[in-house]
């Protein structure tokens, strides 16, 4: 007799979506789906500030099984990605299933079940429990003093505050990242004046946006093979050229040369010296950007690197005692991407909190679970690849793997099941073995980093998490408990 779990998923955005559909094709039906927010979409629904657009290619940044032939662009814009994941919401009935505004608050498990305790005082058991998050989730503040006192409006750049007139104003973004490098993009023929504040110089990799042909469209309706061609030849070429984030060689040298070639594209020598790192390109998650340096050149656009000092009612004042007058401040400044499923409160066997757990820094088994927490995974754990590549296919390549778990529950083969502290260990030791070869560990900062200072990245290709997730598991390497005869 086959056993049906019940499982609860913890968000609404691209990797909750996928494991809910995915859970759906394998006959799971009793799945759940929390969501703090009011729509689907995660990132892509928080994120609204202009010039927003993806830097995976369009054709990659989709589901194998959803794919979407009406891109209108290489890169899409955020609005369009957004559209497509609300879509695949309605095409797979999945608001039904989803517990919109119900933040998961506390996550217990105990007699082989997972007791969450939701924001609005419910209570719910399941099988299993797995946490789609996302990375880029919770808002980073910088710690600038006198922030609170600025007389203008300031405005999280996943926050943006549309009824803000940008229009001919005086602007400041602060922040480097690929989120300011867009939101310069996207504002500076727009306003009077733009400042972008920046602590350290980033890497650009040069990448126009054509627009599809009026022909795409039809064309990928009608022929789904195309379809599937351009996710496959996107992916092979990012898979190709993502050597160069795991090991020196040629790929490396030549995307290095693009980099430094496109920098060159800066005529005025100081500000060309302002904007060249002190790393190596990728040692950064690589921003990619056709229009920033044409942006930043722009007669109304500044480049301050002077370090901010302070904030006033007026403005920005820098160390060099500059006051710097301005009328709206961006806050480009990221995401606490370490924080995971937190701040809910997770409680595994024994009572071992997720804190307890992880007091030396996020680690897991294969990007997807962690010893003393049985019938829990997450898509996007630590160590995922999660640097130019496509979420939306990691995010495929764990849910197969969860899955796959879930199904041999219901074959009875086990009740709970948590990888060993031996091979959690024992797989971390071989991440740490290999990372010296990656170009994250050449010396910069980065939110890649962890509080060991190394990174909390996969140090092995893409394709390689892709195999080995969806390799038969070691049985040895787990601890499975039956507490009830096998069915």
């Amino acid at each position: 007799m086959t056993r049906e779990p019940a499982v609860a998923v913890v968000g609404a955005g691209m990797s909750g979506m996928c494991m809910a559909i995915k859970l759906l094709e394998a006959g799971i039906t009793d799945v759940t789906i929390y969501e703090k927010s009011h729509d689907v979409g995660g990132t892509w629904r928080d994120n609204t500030y202009p010039g927003l657009s993806c830097d995976v290619p369009s054709r990659f940044y989709q589901y194998t099984f959803a794919a979407n032939p009406n891109w209108t662009h290489l890169f899409s814009p955020g609005p369009e990605i957004q559209k497509y994941f609300s879509g695949i919401a309605d095409r797979f009935d999945l608001r039904s299933r989803i517990r919109f505004r119900t933040e998961i608050v506390e996550a217990r498990f105990d007699a082989d079940r997972w007791h969450l305790r939701t924001s609005r005082g419910t209570e719910h058991v399941v099988d299993f429990l797995v946490s789609a998050t996302g990375i880029l989730r919770e808002l980073r503040y910088p710690k600038i003093t006198g922030l609170a006192d600025f007389g203008g409006p300031t405005m999280h750049s996943a926050r943006w505050d549309h009824s803000v007139e940008t229009t001919g104003k005086r602007v400041a973004v602060i922040g480097t990242g690929s989120t300011g490098v867009q939101i310069v993009c996207g504002l500076a023929e727009e306003v009077g004046r733009l400042e972008l504040f920046q602590r350290s110089a980033q890497w650009i990799l040069p990448t126009p946006n054509p627009a599809y042909t009026p022909l795409a469209g039809p064309l990928h309706r009608r022929i789904p093979l195309m379809n599937r061609i351009g996710y496959r030849t996107h992916r092979e070429v990012i898979e190709f050229f993502s050597k160069a984030l795991v090991k020196p060689g040629w790929h490396r040298t030549v995307l290095t040369k693009i980099c430094e070639a496109n920098l060159r594209s800066v005529r005025d020598p100081e500000l060309r010296r302002k904007l060249t790192p002190d790393h190596l390109p990728m040692c950064r998650r690589l921003i990619v950007s056709g229009g920033f340096y044409r942006a930043i050149q722009r007669e109304n656009v500044d480049l301050v690197t002077e370090a901010i000092d302070h904030i006033e009612q007026r403005g920005i004042v820098t160390e060099d005692g500059r006051l710097h007058e301005v009328d709206v401040i961006v806050l480009a400044t990221g995401f606490d991407a370490h924080a995971y499923m937190r701040p809910m409160n997770l409680i595994g066997r024994d009572g071992i909190t997720i804190d307890d757990a992880w007091e030396g820094g996020p680690r897991a088994r294969l990007t997807v679970a962690i010893p003393g927490f049985p019938n829990f995974f997450m898509i996007m754990g630590p160590h995922s690849p999660v640097g130019n590549y496509s979420l939306v296919a990691i995010a495929e390549t764990q849910c197969k793997h969860i899955v796959r778990w879930i199904e041999k529950w219901r074959a009875g083969t086990f009740d709970s099941v948590a990888p060993t502290p031996e091979a959690t260990a024992g797989f971390n030791a071989e991440m740490r073995a290999a990372l010296p070869n990656t170009v994250w560990a050449t010396g910069c900062t980065s939110w890649y980093l962890g509080k060991d200072g190394l990174p909390e990245l996969w140090p092995w290709a893409p394709d390689v998490h892709r195999d080995r997730l969806l390799a038969p598991p070691d049985l040895d390497d787990y601890e499975l408990r039956t507490t009830q005869p096998a069915k």
